[in-house]
């Protein structure tokens, strides 16, 4: 019986794993090393699943964690956690050609059936994308789906943070490490000191790989660099404004107060390197401002950027280590961790309290060492 865990890493990973174990009674302690980089501290926010491209395994967990997230919200509320960023302001899928707005409007028709938290499809013409998010060109193409919604990062994991420890649950920060036990186990110590848990659960984000070195488990997930600008739009009501997704890959998300977020580069084989660069900003202003030229005199308030956990295969991995009895990691959601890892979350916590998970979770990139013998060598 599982009565206490600990949770290594504070993103919103580990945040929705420590919520669904103190929700089910679990004495919960997260323990986190506040590294620079971390992608849910940079993140826009958008939930929207329903227009992307991916398909199979992928697209299927994007739309489950799409169709939890009013149910994260309502637990919240619950305990007196409102200040999320979030709002259903509904999403604008845009292009320039015609065609490749038939094709995701097909797609959406074609998902709706299996997916009812979309709401309803309408196709926009030109003026009427204008209208609902006034900077944009007066030329795209485009649909809306109603059911878009959007959160702030950086809230949303305070406040499920907030809730653990409503819960009972500890939050210990400082030099985290993962080192192989006797038995086989796993033992997590900050700055030194020993914490102990029935169970441990990596949640690392991109940073799981080297946490886990020691213990002689190979994990394909890298850190993939995200530059992701704030803009302030002044005297503008942007609050009930529409998330956009251009066919692509960028995006603008607002949020009250006139603030716009612009974003992103996908920079593959950045390695753990949080900096602003000069073309990742030049990039994404430059994609921003070719669709939204009514942008230009917007101030320039930040630039953010988050190390994604990309998996090598796209699939996250959520589960139990391989040969690490009461070890378990969760990650290498890549850019959609806002959306999925709730629903992962409290479905991975379902499994250790349980021993079930309510439907099958992803077994990702995850391989265990050759030999336990192995695995030992590569502790010391």
């Amino acid at each position: 019986m599982t009565t206490s865990a600990v949770v290594v890493g504070a993103g919103i990973a580990g945040a929705t794993v420590a919520f669904g174990l103190a929700r089910r009674g679990v004495a919960v302690t997260v323990v986190d090393g506040e590294l620079g980089g971390r992608a849910t501290a940079a993140g826009a926010g958008i939930i929207q699943p329903w227009s992307s491209a991916a398909t199979g395994p992928y697209y299927e967990l994007y739309a489950r964690g799409a169709a939890h997230h009013p149910t994260l919200i309502a637990q919240l509320a619950e305990l007196g956690i409102t200040d999320l960023g979030h709002r259903r302001c509904g999403s604008l899928v845009v292009a320039d050609d015609p065609a490749a707005i038939d094709a995701v409007e097909a797609r959406l028709r074609a998902r709706r059936p299996a997916a009812p938290a979309m709401g309803a499809v309408e196709r926009l013409d030109a003026r009427a994308i204008q209208d609902r998010f006034p900077p944009l060109r007066d030329d795209l193409h485009g649909v809306c789906v109603a059911g878009g919604a959007r959160v702030d990062g950086r809230l949303l994991v305070a406040g499920v943070i907030n809730a653990v420890e409503q819960l009972g649950g500890a939050v210990r920060r400082g030099t985290v490490a993962v080192r192989p036990a006797p038995a086989g186990r796993v033992d997590v110590t900050v700055d030194g000191q020993s914490i102990d848990g029935d169970v441990i659960v990596v949640t690392a984000g991109a940073w799981t790989r080297p946490l886990l070195g020691p213990l002689g488990t190979a994990i394909d997930v890298e850190p993939q660099r995200g530059q992701i600008v704030h803009l302030h739009l002044a005297g503008a009501d942007t609050a009930p404004w529409p998330t956009v997704v251009a066919v692509g890959d960028h995006y603008l998300v607002p949020f009250d107060g006139g603030r716009i977020v612009a974003g992103a580069t996908r920079e593959t084989g950045s390695g753990f390197d949080p900096r602003v660069t000069a073309g990742g900003l030049q990039r994404v202003l430059a994609d921003a401002l070719a669709l939204a030229p009514g942008l230009a005199d917007a101030t320039l308030v930040e630039v953010r950027v988050g190390l994604r956990p990309l998996a090598s295969g796209m699939v996250p991995t959520v589960g139990p280590v391989p040969g690490r009895p009461g070890a378990y990691v969760a990650t290498g959601y890549g850019a959609a961790g806002l959306t999925m890892a709730p629903v992962l979350g409290d479905a991975l916590a379902e499994l250790i309290v349980t021993g079930r998970a309510p439907f099958e979770l992803p077994a990702g990139a995850l391989r265990p060492p050759p030999t336990r013998d192995r695995g030992a060598r590569a502790g010391r």
